[in-house]
């Protein structure tokens, strides 16, 4: 009886260690084989968040949309500490302000896509989303002479047809990792701190046009990060273009 109760303990020990071994080798297939679509049931599709990268490089982003326009203000931060950045531009904004874009091309900068209308893109069918997102790039392309690869979806909003759409469209769909959360004013030196804490190398920066405190913790924010040893770069001199893969967090990281 006794030999009997040490061979069922031997055995179910046996038994856990298979059901683990097998465990941990289906999540390291999902980790890496995450984007086949094969794995649907366990990861929504997700957008670049952020870089892996030794590297102390960085991406500062601007949404621009409607309201108070600080985009000349911003500009002039950015050259006078000598760094490039990223612009997501709504068509409506393009619409009125054709000069500035012409300017954030003038001074070196890079423009990405941020719809024509601002829609949430997860309540419209996929015709929709192109559409919009054609609309946008007609434009950019009108004014600038240039097209762009990236995308932003508006608010962030995002589901599996969306980033489908995007990527099918040759899009990179860009999110961030570090939101300055500058269009809730919360005060200078939170939005400042907030984002100082957050940053890392590989991360994506947000901000917008049209927050009170941008123009006041911009240049405190780049003068610390450049003192610490980060390089602002723009977003597509960030990412991967291809052999890489995004895990779960929204991390790209190069296979």
């Amino acid at each position: 009886m006794r030999n009997f109760y040490i061979k069922s303990v031997r055995l179910k020990k046996v038994y856990l260690l298979i059901i683990l071994l097998l465990f941990g080798s289906i999540i390291s297939i999902i980790s890496n084989y995450r984007d086949t679509g094969v794995f649907k049931l366990f990861y929504k599709k997700v957008p670049i968040y952020s870089v892996e990268t030794k590297d102390k490089k960085i991406a500062l982003t601007f949404d621009l949309s409607w309201g108070n326009d600080n985009t000349s203000k911003i500009l002039d931060i950015l050259d006078e500490y000598k760094v490039k950045a990223t612009f997501f531009l709504v068509g409506a904004w393009i619409d009125d302000n054709e000069n500035l874009v012409k300017d954030i091309v003038k001074r070196g900068h890079e423009l990405g896509n941020h719809t024509n209308k601002h829609p949430d893109m997860t309540k419209i069918s996929k015709e929709k989303m192109l559409q919009d997102i054609m609309s946008c790039e007609a434009k950019i392309i009108a004014i600038s002479g240039q097209s762009t690869k990236l995308f932003r979806c508006p608010s962030g909003a995002y589901n599996d047809l969306v980033i489908e759409t995007v990527q099918n469209a040759g899009y990179y769909c860009i999110q961030w990792d570090v939101d300055s959360i500058d269009w809730k004013e919360h005060g200078a030196d939170i939005e400042y701190n907030r984002v100082i804490k957050k940053t890392k190398p590989g991360s994506i920066l947000l901000y917008h046009n049209t927050a009170k405190y941008t123009p006041e913790t911009l240049p405190k924010v780049i003068k610390k990060l450049q003192e610490d040893g980060y390089s602002f770069v723009k977003v597509s001199d960030l990412i991967y273009k291809n052999n890489f893969y995004i895990d779960a967090a929204g991390k790209q990281i190069s296979k």
